[in-house]
């Protein structure tokens, strides 16, 4: 933070000539300047939007999130900001808003949302897949839980958006690691099956956790895991998957391996087989001996 300058005030404090601006900065918003060796990441265009702000708006949505250490939140994503201005430039996403006190923090200097408001500002304007993901990432960053977002979801009831938030703070977990998991997560609901429970441990013989299960059914041995590109191109990570799936096969796990390209009918129907083998242990379990 601190990168971003407004030009008035360089050049007026004598920190920077006419030439250096204009050699050494690049514009982002109207008067509002980043050295050019730096990428306009998201951090730094919510902190260049809140100077265009004149140090008064308070920044919001995906770039709040993003501030609060949620993880896979797009560069490109426009900075959303409580700022009363009917003409924002391209990137920045103007909101005239009024917001209380208590729910706004500072993070480098800033004003943002805190988390509980920044995750129903997520909940209420973003479709919701991306809502989902949104939310477990800043769940797992900052802690924030259902029931300090479902409070702002009444004290703010009838506005827009906000019965689609509660939808998609019920189905946040704070325990999926990617926004594929979120997305597989949602896919295994939504055809049917019962939500899964995530970062399952499985203990061996000591009593210690030698894996953590992306998703599944602990008491039917059932686990769905979402294989990354790493998982394929590292020769360590490969052996490494291999054997802990032998010894979780030994332990008697169904593991359904899920890879990028794999459609929501085809892991619907391999789950689906997994339950069918389960209810039919349990029926042959039953039969006297």
């Amino acid at each position: 933070m601190g990168e971003a300058i407004v030009g008035s005030e360089a050049l007026r404090s004598g920190f920077l000539t006419r030439g250096q601006l204009r050699w050494n900065y690049r514009s982002v918003y109207p008067g509002i300047y980043l050295p050019k060796h730096l990428e306009p990441t998201l951090a730094l265009r919510a902190e260049s939007a809140w100077l265009w702000s004149h140090r008064r708006g308070v920044i919001t949505g995906r770039a709040a999130a993003a501030l609060h250490g949620a993880l896979w939140v797009d560069d490109g994503a426009p900075v959303e900001i409580l700022w009363s201005n009917s003409n924002p430039p391209n990137g920045i996403l103007s909101r005239r808003e009024r917001i209380p006190a208590g729910e706004i923090t500072r993070i480098g200097g800033m004003f943002v949302t805190t988390p509980p408001r920044t995750a129903l500002d997520l909940g209420r304007r973003l479709p919701r897949g991306q809502a989902v993901a949104h939310l477990d990432a800043l769940s797992r960053a900052t802690g924030v839980e259902a029931p300090a977002i479902l409070e702002l979801t009444e004290r703010y009831r009838g506005t827009k958006g906000v019965r689609r938030c509660r939808e998609a703070v019920g189905l946040m977990d704070a325990g999926a690691q990617s926004p594929q998991e979120t997305k597989l997560r949602l896919s295994l609901i939504d055809s049917g099956f019962p939500r899964p429970e995530t970062q399952i441990p499985v203990m061996d013989d000591a009593g210690y956790a030698f894996a953590y299960l992306d998703m599944g059914w602990e008491k039917l041995k059932i686990a769905v895991e979402y294989d990354g590109e790493h998982h394929r191109t590292s020769d360590a990570q490969y052996r490494w998957d291999a054997n802990r799936l032998r010894r979780l096969e030994a332990l008697d796990w169904i593991v359904i391996r899920v890879m990028k390209g794999d459609k929501p009918y085809e892991i619907a129907a391999w789950v689906k087989r997994a339950f069918q083998t389960r209810e039919s242990e349990a029926m042959v379990a039953k039969v006297p001996a």
